[in-house]
C-alpha cells in the first residue's frame, strides 16, 4: 500500500457548515469548474449559453438540507470555502426568478438557481456523491463537462484529474503499525515526526505549519464561543440551540462528575449547532463531526489549563489518527455510515486527549482504538437531510466517548488490549460496505423516518 501524502490542513479545512461532503466540497468543485471552462479557447466559450450542474447519490438526496445548491451557485459565483461568509450564501436568492451571472472572463452567463438539478440518489458513478456541472450550447450540446466525487471531509476528485505534484515524506508509513515502527526506528515522538513529513510534504516551513495548526485551533474555539452564546432556533426543523442552555446548567450543578459532563456536552453542542446553523467551522475530519474535536480542546484550555503546545501536538496526534482513517476506510458517511464521521471524530479526539496528556503511543492507539470500536455500525439517517437530528447530539456523545477511552487507555498496562487500531479501521471500513444505502446520508431510513419531524 502507498504511504500516506495527505497533508494534516488538507483533513482540517476551514468552511462554512452544515457539511464538508455537502457544502464545502460542492463549492470548490463548482468552482474549479469554473476555472476551467473560463480557461477554454474563446470559439468554445462564444457558443455557451447555459450551465447545469446535476447531483447525485445524497448530494441528490439531502442537498437542500445540506445546503448543496447554495454551495454550487457560491463556488460558481468564485468564492472558496475558506472565504466564503455565512452571510454571503445566505444572500444567494434561490427562488425560481432568480438570476445569478458568471463571469466567465470577458464573457457573462446567466445562472438560474433551477439548474443546480437533483438527479438519480442510485447511479453507476464510482463514487456515492457525484456532482456533473455541464457547459452548453443553444442546442443543449455539451462543451464541457467534469465529473466531480465529493469524497467526504472537503475532499473532492474529479475523472482526469492529474496527479498533484507533491514532495515524499521523510517518515512513510501507511497504518498504525508502519507508523509504530517509523517512530521506533527515528527515535522520534509523533509529533516532531509528523511535522518533518508535513515540511517535506508541503515545501513549507514547521513555523508557517504551526501557524496555520493554530488558527485551526482559533477557528474551533470561536465555533465554540458562538454557540455557547447563541440562542433561538436553527434553520430547517426549527430546532431549539441548547449549548447555552447546558453550559448555564453545568455552572449550577452540585455534582463535579456531572458538571464535567453537561461542559464537555456543551462544548460540542456549541460547535455543532454552529456547523448546523452554516456558521464558520473546520472540518475534524467532517463538519458534521465539527463538535468533537473543538468540545477535548475546549475541556483541555479551560478546565485544565492545558498550554498552546500540548493542544498543538494532540491536534497533530488527532490529525494523524484522521489521516489513516482516511486512507484506509473512509470519513465520508455516504460511503460508511456516521461510524466515519462521528466514530473517525471520536477516535481522534481520544487520541489528542492522550497524546496532550503525554501518554506513550501504545496507550494513544488504545484510546483511539476504544473509541472507534463503539461507533462501529453507526448508522448515517438525518432527519429532514439536516445536520441536526441526531448529528448535534452525536457530536457530545463522541465527545464523551473520546474522554472515556482516554480514561480506560490511561490506567491499562501495556499489552493488555488485544485489539489495535488497524483492525477496527478494517472492520469500519467493511461494516461501511455492508451497511444499507439507506443509513447512508440519505435520509430514506432508520431516525430520518422516524422522527415525527419527517
Amino acid at each position: 500500500m502507498p504511504p500516506i501524502n495527505t497533508s494534516l490542513l488538507e483533513l482540517f479545512r476551514i468552511g462554512p457548515g452544515p457539511s464538508s461532503s455537502h457544502t464545502i466540497g460542492p463549492m470548490r468543485a463548482a468552482r474549479d469548474f469554473l476555472a476551467a471552462i473560463r480557461a477554454l479557447p474563446e470559439e468554445v466559450t462564444s457558443r455557451a449559453t447555459r450551465l447545469e450542474v446535476r447531483l447525485y447519490g445524497s448530494l441528490a438526496a439531502t442537498g437542500p438540507g445540506h445546503g448543496t445548491n447554495r454551495a454550487v451557485l457560491a463556488g460558481l459565483l468564485d468564492q472558496a470555502p475558506e472565504t466564503c461568509s455565512p452571510e454571503f450564501l445566505g444572500s444567494l436568492d434561490l427562488s425560481p426568478e432568480a438570476v445569478h451571472h458568471i463571469d466567465l472572463g470577458g464573457r457573462g452567463l446567466v445562472l438560474h438557481p433551477a439548474d443546480v438539478i437533483p438527479d438519480f440518489t442510485e447511479h453507476g458513478f464510482s463514487h456515492s456523491n457525484t456532482l456533473v456541472p455541464r457547459l452548453l450550447d443553444t442546442h443543449g450540446a455539451v462543451l464541457m463537462e467534469r465529473r466531480y466525487a465529493s469524497i467526504g471531509g472537503g475532499f473532492i476528485h474529479w475523472e482526469g484529474q492529474p496527479e498533484e505534484r507533491r514532495g515524499e515524506p521523510v517518515f512513510p508509513f501507511f497504518d498504525m503499525r508502519s507508523l509504530k515502527l517509523a517512530l521506533s526506528e527515528s527515535g522520534m515522538p509523533l509529533h516532531e515526526l509528523v511535522l518533518m513529513n508535513e515540511t517535506a510534504l508541503t515545501g513549507r516551513g514547521q513555523a508557517e505549519i504551526l501557524a496555520d495548526l493554530d488558527r485551526i485551533m482559533e477557528v474551533m474555539d470561536a465555533a465554540v464561543r458562538r454557540g455557547l452564546t447563541a440562542t433561538g432556533k436553527l434553520p430547517g426543523l426549527g430546532l431549539a440551540r441548547k449549548a447555552h442552555i447546558l453550559r448555564a446548567r453545568a455552572s449550577a450543578a452540585e455534582s463535579g462528575a456531572g458538571r464535567f459532563l453537561l461542559h464537555l456536552d456543551a462544548y460540542a453542542f456549541a460547535a455543532a449547532e454552529e456547523n448546523a446553523a452554516g456558521g464558520i467551522v473546520a472540518t475534524a475530519p467532517t463538519s458534521g463531526s465539527s463538535g468533537v474535536i473543538p468540545a477535548v480542546l475546549a475541556l483541555l484550555r479551560r478546565h485544565q489549563h492545558r498550554d498552546r503546545d500540548a493542544l498543538r501536538q494532540g491536534l497533530i496526534a488527532a490529525g494523524t489518527i484522521g489521516l489513516l482513517v482516511r486512507h484506509n476506510a473512509s470519513i465520508a458517511g455516504a460511503e460508511v455510515g456516521c461510524q466515519g464521521e462521528i466514530g473517525a471524530a471520536s477516535c481522534m479526539a481520544a487520541a489528542l486527549l492522550a497524546y496532550a496528556s503525554g501518554l506513550p503511543i501504545w496507550a494513544v492507539e488504545t484510546a483511539a482504538e476504544i473509541a472507534l470500536e463503539h461507533h462501529l455500525g453507526l448508522t448515517c439517517d438525518p432527519v429532514g437531510g439536516f445536520v441536526q437530528i441526531p448529528c448535534i447530539e452525536r457530536n457530545a456523545m463522541g465527545a464523551v466517548k473520546a474522554y472515556n477511552a482516554f480514561l480506560i487507555a490511561s490506567v491499562e498496562d501495556q499489552g493488555l488490549n488485544l485489539m489495535g487500531l488497524d483492525g477496527v479501521i478494517r472492520a469500519m471500513l467493511e461494516t461501511g460496505r455492508d451497511m444499507s444505502a439507506k443509513y447512508k446520508e440519505t435520509a430514506t431510513g432508520g431516525l430520518a423516518l422516524s422522527c415525527p419531524a419527517c
